[in-house]
């Protein structure tokens, strides 16, 4: 039976960063005030430490069918992050929602402050993952909505969506939800196992969107724009919706500055396919910083198992040899748990990995 998601939790309200942004301000205000955060540049993306790119025609037909599902693997394995190009997503509906989202954001405070988030619920206008008063908070607004399956949708927020974003959002959420089923079949392929262990899994599963506004900073590198984390679903798909780059990888220790190709996606394995791979895909800490010269909107859309299934290690994937290294535990009840933790790196996925006895 699936629970309604309102029940797994949500976020204390917290002031709206892009209204504390207007206020000309010389100094960041101190709730925003990271003390002990890395500072913004370890390192540039520069070769060879791009994100690897991945061709989805490639990956579908042709003679380098088997050389790029290669790609595909290894990008999983050691990176958990992969640029896509010609992924099959129409430019025109890309195009509508950059723009659209845009718009969205620029729409008067008293207007988004209709979509807020209510006491308890991640869907609307806000922050995420914020526990208690006394955290330090991100640069950066939200708005969250679940859009898949459509019973799931928040009757309080989905259908007072202003139009047009509300139609080029469904019609983006299923366009996007029909390619990340593409590539769970071809990671099963990658993977050489029975492909109805993530079928099964995702099919129906949940999907959410984020977009994500970081307004300019008088002092970026004091704030972040998001905390490193890790994302715990299965598969993440990032659109950039303007030029200012923000987003970052932590690659072997250092922070790696992600540039998007235009009209690419960004996609970076999640906990939960690092748990379904028996920690074969691996994901990822990554965070988003800010600048002080422009704002950095983009929209992440979030694919999760349905939620009557179970999370654990593929059953084709565990051996005498590969024993199963995480536990196995209730959809319903990984969300709860992940929404009333504090973000921190990888650590809820640390919570469900399988201590080893001591001999």
């Amino acid at each position: 039976m699936e629970a309604n998601l309102a029940t797994f939790g949500g976020s204390i309200v917290v002031p709206y960063v892009q209204e504390v942004a207007k206020e000309s301000l010389k100094t960041v205000p101190k709730r925003y005030v990271q003390p002990d955060q890395d500072p913004p540049f370890t390192s540039y993306a520069t070769s060879p430490l791009d994100i690897p790119i991945i061709d989805m025609e490639r990956l579908l037909c042709g003679d380098n069918v088997m050389l790029e599902l290669q790609k595909l693997d290894s990008a999983c394995k050691e990176w958990g992050f992969f640029q896509l190009i010609n992924h099959g997503v129409r430019s025109s509906l890309l195009d509508k929602v950059k723009l659209e989202i845009q718009e969205f954001f620029n729409l008067p405070m008293e207007e988004k402050k209709k979509l807020r988030q209510q006491h308890g619920d991640i869907d609307g206008y806000g922050q995420t993952f914020v526990v208690s008063e006394e955290q330090i908070l991100d640069w950066g607004d939200m708005f969250y909505l679940t859009t898949l399956p459509t019973h799931l949708r928040k009757p309080h927020i989905f259908p007072m969506v202003p139009l047009p974003l509300r139609e080029t959002i469904e019609a983006y959420a299923v366009e996007v939800r029909n390619l990340t089923l593409k590539i769970f079949d071809l990671q099963a392929r990658a993977l050489k196992i029975n492909p109805e262990d993530l079928m099964e899994l995702f099919k129906e599963g949940m999907q959410s969107i984020r977009m994500n506004y970081y307004p300019p900073c008088p002092q970026p590198e004091k704030v972040i724009g998001a905390k490193p984390h890790s994302d715990a679903v299965g598969l993440t798909i990032l659109l950039q919706l303007n030029e200012m780059e923000g987003l970052q990888i932590k690659k072997d220790g250092m922070w790696i500055l992600v540039k998007p190709l235009p009209n690419a996606f960004i996609i970076n394995v999640g906990d939960i396919l690092e748990m379904v791979t028996n920690g074969t895909y691996h994901s990822i800490e990554h965070r988003a910083i800010v600048n002080s010269a422009k704002e950095r909107l983009s929209i992440a859309t979030f694919y999760s198992p349905k939620l009557g299934g179970d999370i654990g290690p593929a059953p084709s994937l565990i051996t005498p040899q590969n024993p199963a290294k995480f536990k196995r535990i209730g959809v319903v009840d990984y969300f709860k748990g992940l929404f009333t933790h504090k973000v921190a790196g990888k650590s809820y996925l640390d919570v469900m990995r399988i201590e080893k006895e001591e001999s």
